[in-house]
């Protein structure tokens, strides 16, 4: 099972919006073989904190959508699965994903939950460095949101 820590000091997310975003990761991490205990934290931040994070932790001076922090990467398999997984953590722009809502003419919960999957796919390994990674993440991706029924019209 999944558990869900989500930090959001400048309160800007509706609470309204978390038993969806938390129900959308515990079902990713079931279709993905995640059946041990595990957790991964979700942060709510402003353009100009995900900015800074971006500049100091990838060199990329600009706003993105969303940033994870794998505590896994690199090891090959989890050994000991009487610990708890701390997989990592995701940080989500609430302003970049309410402009890609409108911009992609979909709900702010639809791209919340995009994200979100999104930002945990890449705690799990997947990337899309190149066009097979990118293939494949993003397969999965629409694979999963589909099963779980969160489509772009939503």
């Amino acid at each position: 099972m999944l558990t869900v820590e989500f930090i959001d000091d400048n309160a800007t997310i509706e609470p309204a919006f978390l038993p969806e975003v938390e129900a959308l990761l515990q079902f990713a991490a079931e279709e993905e073989g995640i059946v041990d205990e595990a957790e991964v934290a979700v942060s709510f931040v402003t353009a100009d904190e995900i900015q800074a994070i971006n500049h100091q932790y990838r060199e990329k001076d600009s706003v993105t959508d969303v940033i994870s922090f794998a505590l896994e990467e690199g090891e090959d398999d989890f050994e000991d699965p009487s610990e708890v997984r701390v997989l990592g953590d995701i940080i989500l722009c609430i302003e970049r994903a309410r402009e890609q809502a409108a911009d992609y003419g979909h709900s702010f919960e639809r791209e919340l939950g995009f994200l979100a999957l999104h930002g945990l796919l890449h705690l799990l390994g997947y990337d899309h460095m190149t066009e097979e990674e990118e293939k494949v993440m993003f397969g999965r991706q629409d694979a999963i949101l589909q099963a779980y029924g969160l489509t772009r019209d939503k």
